[in-house]
């Protein structure tokens, strides 16, 4: 659908029409529930006929067979448009689930700095199991509510028109009530749907960073900030059940009055002759046809509003600005230097992290990066990987900025090992093998395996490759899990490589191992090292020192340990350190 035309559109049936929704699916779902509610409208007339006959015998074989023929009818047509409508829901939801994960998947990581985990997994499953539920369960519910009562009020002025006037007197106090009720519905439901994804997220932080809470011993504290968030949840349960408590007896005094009157009136009107008692039972019959209906409209407007609410929550993350991965050229000569010129770079504008930084990354060189702890290595990490632009300056390979490569083939070339390792749930192959866009051999993986120094701890395994890790590789150890990052990087095969204090978290033994496995990897590839230990940086082929967000020193560990006090005292320290360990 045109997208300028879709913006006139309001923002539920914008998102509903985006999906491409099943149209004759839903369309023969609703025509097979309109048969039967119109098949329905037809039982008080045969109702009426055997009251007036007060005997089986005054009705015909014709008149037992069209009641039964209609019963099966509305039998058959209900059973399958339930089917149908419940499809075509679910397809829709699941084209919106679709849709909502690819965008997230292609959102960039800004956004996500600025998202708590809990609450993007509320909007893709709570907010759209919202929108399933109105689809499924309440919008033919709507339609066909609607054509219950335009039909029963046919028949039924068409039986005593007086008596219908009576009764419709008494439909304008239902909507006086309803419409305030529905508005405040909205307002608890967008502040639900927000305590929930709130609620959410505090248990994914807490499940996800178990080991840490419990080593902690912050489980009261915990504890309390998701007591709170059910509380909360709990409350807007409570001001729902309020406008419930509300609705529902003025309602159901509405139906007893309205019944009250009806039999009340008709009682009068059979007596004087003016109609007879078939057609009051008919009328009877017709009133509940009418009263369900309005139930079901209720309904509908009252899970509208949640869907609203959820609509605008799904359409705010759809609107994201997303990353732009495949615009650009490819990147066909990776033996260049890496230049960066003049950057300078703020997460917030009033808290720069970078400032007027300039280096050279030499092709197929060595380059560390050292200097005391919050002093921007890292986020220069990010902004080569492009997960930020600098806010000044360039980033070039060679004579050409990296932004005029697309994001997805500079990333493609870019190996990238961290302190953390990221292992994910599965087995060792599966991670081994991720991210890449083709097969992996069993003696590929083996000889990856073998350059990282991991095939000695992989084949001591019960089940070798095929061992599962656990949830983030907790059945490895850190060594473990820094060997197997070093053989994934190693099976894909890039030609810079970003190492970011890879062997920091070590103890001495395993540090001496990932050493080796690192000296593997980084022969004939250009390498940027970020290193606290002075033994990963020694022997590089050029060492940046910065502090602050600034450059203050380049050159080799000789020329920077004579001439640059931080990093002479950064080096002694690091000696000092070194001695430690060995004793």
């Amino acid at each position: 659908m045109n997208k300028k035309n879709n913006t006139k559109i309001p923002g539920f049936a914008r998102l509903i029409l985006d999906t491409n929704p099943p149209k004759a699916v839903l369309t023969i779902a609703v025509v097979l529930s309109m048969l039967n509610t119109l098949v329905g409208l037809t039982i008080p007339l045969f109702t009426k006929g055997l009251v007036n006959g007060f005997s089986f015998g005054s009705l015909s074989t014709t008149q037992i067979t069209g009641m039964a023929v209609a019963l099966l009818v509305q039998l058959l047509s209900g059973g399958v448009s339930v089917y149908l409508l419940h499809y075509g829901g679910n397809k829709i939801v699941s084209a919106i689930r679709e849709r909502l994960w690819r965008k997230l998947l292609r959102l960039p990581v800004p956004y996500y700095d600025s998202k708590e985990t809990g609450d993007t997994i509320s909007r893709l499953t709570n907010d759209t199991a919202i929108i399933k539920g109105l689809v499924t369960d309440h919008v033919t519910g709507f339609f066909t509510g609607i054509l219950s009562i335009i039909g029963a009020l046919a028949f039924m002025f068409s039986m005593n028109w007086k008596m219908t006037l009576v009764i419709l007197a008494m439909f304008p106090l239902t909507f006086l009530v309803m419409v305030p009720v529905s508005r405040k519905m909205y307002q608890i439901s967008k502040s639900t749907q927000a305590e929930n994804a709130k609620f959410t997220s505090v248990i994914s932080r807490v499940v996800s960073e178990i080991r840490l809470v419990k080593s902690s011993g912050s489980e009261p504290i915990e504890y309390e900030k998701g007591r709170i968030g059910i509380s909360n949840l709990f409350q807007f349960g409570i001001k729902e059940a309020r406008m419930q408590a509300i609705v529902s007896p003025i309602v159901s005094f509405l139906i007893l009055v309205i019944l009250v009157t009806l039999i009340g009136f008709g009682g009068v009107q059979v007596s004087s002759g003016a109609m007879t008692a078939g057609e009051l039972v008919a009328f009877i019959m017709y009133l509940f046809q009418i009263m369900l209906p309005i139930t079901q409209i209720a309904q509908f407007f009252s899970q509208f509003q949640k869907a609203k609410g959820a609509t605008e929550s799904i359409i705010g993350i759809l609107e994201s600005e997303e990353e732009d991965q495949e615009s650009g050229k490819s990147v066909e000569n990776l033996h260049q230097p890496i230049v960066i010129a003049g950057v300078s770079f703020a997460y917030k504008s009033e808290e720069p992290i970078l400032r007027d930084v300039s280096l050279t990354v030499g092709a197929g060189k060595v380059t560390a990066i050292v200097g005391p702890s919050g002093g921007g290595k890292t986020t220069l990490f990010s902004l080569l990987e492009r997960f930020y632009l600098p806010s000044a300056g360039a980033i070039r390979l060679g004579d050409t900025d990296i932004r005029e490569f697309s994001i997805r083939s500079w990333r493609q070339h870019i190996g990238y090992v961290s302190q953390e390792s990221p292992i994910l749930v599965g087995t060792i192959k599966d991670n081994l093998c991720y991210g890449l866009d083709r097969d992996i051999s069993r003696e590929e993986m083996e000889q990856a395996a073998r350059m990282a120094y991991a095939d000695g701890f992989i084949q001591d395994l019960p089940l070798s490759y095929e061992t599962e890790v656990g949830e983030r590789g907790i059945k490895l150890s850190g060594g473990q899990r820094q060997r197997i990052a070093i053989a994934r990087a190693l099976l894909r095969d890039p030609q810079i490589l970003m190492l970011d204090e890879a062997t920091s978290n070590l103890d001495s033994k395993s540090e001496e191992v990932v050493q080796q496995a690192l000296k593997n990897l980084m022969k004939g590839r250009t390498t940027v090292v970020i290193a606290h230990r002075l033994s990963t940086v020694v022997d590089a082929d050029s060492i940046v020192f910065v502090e602050k967000g600034q450059v203050t020193g380049v050159g080799t560990h000789e020329h920077l340990y004579s001439t640059h006090a931080l990093y002479r005292e950064f080096a002694d320290g690091q000696l000092r350190m070194n001695r430690v360990e060995q004793l």
